[in-house]
């Protein structure tokens, strides 16, 4: 999987980028089908700015799964994109586990 890591408008510290990649490589726990993950980060003031992280997870067959979240701390908002990313590939995951299962039942 390739990790790709943007600070938009500033200079993002290392602890930042690893909390990051290390949030992506999780991605795979619940669907191993994915082949890049973005990590963007920005902010929209200087003073009380509001810190953003958008993740996009790119997976086999097309699929690409978007998740933004807003907050006061840059951690805070990747953490908080990270969970709604799980959310997408868990759902994800069980769709094509359940699409694929026939109905035997009904004969």
């Amino acid at each position: 999987m390739n990790f790709l890591f943007t600070a938009r408008h500033f200079k993002a510290h290392d602890s930042l980028k690893q909390l990051a990649e290390a949030e992506a490589m999780t991605f795979t726990d619940y669907y191993d089908g994915i082949t890049r993950t973005e990590v963007i980060l920005s902010y929209e003031k200087s003073i009380n700015s509001v810190k953003t992280a958008e993740i996009v997870v790119h997976a086999n067959n097309h699929h690409i799964f978007t998740a933004k979240e807003s907050s006061d701390d840059f951690a805070k908002s990747i953490e908080g994109a990270s969970r709604k990313i799980i959310i997408q590939l868990k759902k994800f995951h069980d769709k094509l586990k359940h699409h694929h299962v026939k109905d035997h039942s009904s004969k």
